[in-house]
């Protein structure tokens, strides 16, 4: 039989309601093939049903073979087509491959990767590949890809990436067998992935042009995600709403060029938040380098800015000092 043949088989031994569940995780293209080997089928013996459903079993150990479908469906045939009692063996195994394929960490290889040589890849990729890659990569890394694709994209990966959690093996099984041929080498695991925070991480990272065009358009399309993954961004805006003494802590750890550039772009009323917290020499130096500092990449700034970011999440994390991260929250 050839596999298609084989296919029309299996799904001829499962009741209507598996069958279709298969059916949709099928091209176009193989369900019409499959369909036409399954009307020309009108009787199966038991030992044919036994051989295919055992096949398949192989097949899905390799996560390979005609049907690619989630574990569940799997799970379903198996039962179906040979019982409960010779299922159980089957089934264990299945688990255990799944597992072995688990523990291969390919995603952290990409790390490694030039970022040009992913930036080329990503640009070719569905917005769902682009998600999944991106997800597992440093924020900084990720800000980086994303600010080379175009807008449109930008933003459909955003809504793609806020809704990432629990991802299918079959899924990243075929991501990974893309990674492998054109980039590194490895096999596929699956992971959680926390969507939109890190997608808020990511926004963090970029520039303030790409940063903002994003958020401006998801208030148009899905203002409640834009709203959720703006309530967890921290800005260097929000760095001048820190209390008196979180704000000295902050300044004691920064270095005064990266201070100096930071607050070249900021307006008077939130350099004076800095310079309050200064002594009165240490506040007249900082002016002076900001009045005197010849003109700088917006870039540049930028860059300073997302290093006292870094900075003063740290010290959050160390309990050092306290953020305000949404409008209205305060300490009483």
């Amino acid at each position: 039989m050839t596999n298609e043949e084989k296919a029309a088989v299996l799904l001829l031994s499962l009741d209507e309601e598996l069958a279709a569940s298969v059916m949709k995780n099928l091209r176009a293209a193989e369900v019409r093939r499959i369909s036409k080997h399954m009307s020309r089928i009108t009787s199966i013996s038991a030992g044919d049903v036994q051989n295919v459903a055992r096949e398949f079993c192989d097949l899905a150990k390799e996560k390979g073979g005609i049907v690619s479908v989630k574990d569940d469906v799997a799970k379903n045939i198996v039962l179906k087509a040979l019982g409960p009692e010779q299922a159980g063996s089957i089934l264990t195994a299945l688990e255990d491959e799944k597992d072995k394929i688990s523990e291969n960490p390919i995603f952290e290889k990409l790390r490694d990767i030039d970022p040009k040589l992913l930036k080329d890849f990503t640009k070719m990729e569905h917005p769902q590949t682009t998600a999944l890659i991106l997800a597992h990569l440093r924020p900084e890394q990720a800000a980086e890809i994303m600010e080379a694709l175009s807008p449109e994209m930008q933003l459909e990966i955003v809504r793609r990436m806020a809704s990432l959690k629990s991802v299918p093996t079959d899924l990243i099984e075929d991501v990974a067998e893309t990674l492998e041929s054109e980039l590194i080498s490895g096999a596929a695991s699956e992971k959680e992935i926390g969507g939109v925070r890190l997608m808020a991480e990511i926004l963090n990272r970029m520039n303030r042009t790409s940063e903002s065009a994003i958020i401006s358009s998801l208030d148009g399309s899905d203002p409640e995600l834009a709203a959720e993954i703006r309530g967890l961004m921290f800005t260097f805006d929000d760095i001048l709403k820190l209390d008196d003494r979180s704000m000295q802590e902050l300044l004691r750890e920064v270095s005064s060029e990266d201070l100096a550039r930071a607050l070249k772009v900021v307006v008077a009323e939130g350099r004076d938040k800095v310079f309050k917290n200064m002594s009165k020499r240490g506040a007249e130096m900082l002016k002076e380098d900001i009045e005197m500092m010849p003109p700088v990449r917006l870039s540049e700034v930028e860059k300073s800015q997302r290093s006292i970011l870094d900075t003063c999440k740290r010290l959050e994390a160390e309990g050092r000092i306290q953020l305000l991260r949404e409008e209205g929250d305060a300490f009483v």
